[in-house]
Order: C-alpha cells, then sequence, then structure tokens
C-alpha cells in the first residue's frame, strides 16, 4: 500500500520559510518522479513541483522557482519542500504525491498559512 506522510506545515508571516517533509512506504520511493501540489481554499489542486527520480527539478512557474526548492533522499525515502520568502498567495494544503500527474496517489497533506 503506497503511503505518503507530509509534515512541517505551519503559520507563517509572510517573508517567512518553512520546509516542508514526505515520508514514502508502500512502493520503491527510488524509481519514481515525485512531486508537490496544493490547494487552496476554494480552489483546484495545483502542481507546484516535480523532482525526477535522479534528482531534476521542475517548477510551476517562475515565482515558485526563485522560492521554493524540491529535494529528495533515496536512501530516508524522504522529499522535501524548502519555501523560502513565502506570499500570503502561497496559503494551501500542501501535498506530495507519487509521479509527475495525475497525482492518485497522495497524501493527507499539510497546512500551511501565511498570515501576518
Amino acid at each position: 500500500e503506497v503511503q505518503l506522510v507530509e509534515s512541517g506545515g505551519g503559520l507563517v508571516e509572510p517573508g517567512g520559510s518553512l520546509r516542508l517533509t514526505c515520508v514514502a512506504s508502500g512502493f520503491t520511493f527510488s524509481i519514481y518522479d515525485m512531486s508537490w501540489v496544493r490547494q487552496a481554499p476554494g480552489k483546484e489542486l495545483e502542481w507546484v513541483s516535480t523532482i525526477t527520480d535522479r534528482g531534476v527539478p521542475t517548477y510551476n512557474a517562475d515565482s515558485v522557482k526563485r522560492r521554493f526548492t524540491i529535494s529528495r533522499d533515496n536512501a530516508k525515502n524522504t522529499l522535501y519542500l524548502q519555501m523560502n520568502r513565502l506570499e500570503t498567495e502561497d496559503t494551501a494544503v500542501y501535498f506530495c504525491a507519487r509521479g509527475g500527474g495525475p497525482f492518485r496517489h497522495r497524501g493527507q497533506g499539510t497546512q500551511v498559512t501565511v498570515s501576518s
């Protein structure tokens, strides 16, 4: 059974930073691309970033690319998302997902709230 458990979310002021972590189990993590997606209140699921099995990252938009960094540790079956210079528009539930889309296998999510 695929299991993805996210953590690291919270309340942060604009300009702050958070590091999200996703621990994977139930599949061979090292051979899959992995992604972060997010869902803001009242909005559809939005792709944030994907990292290939070999560690090559892609990002949804230039603004995210300049502020967020996706990484992985295949030895620990763990995916990360370092988020810097957070903006109120980044407020959402963040999910890690197996693969690059359509993100059927996702964790339960971790809430990120950016507010002063």
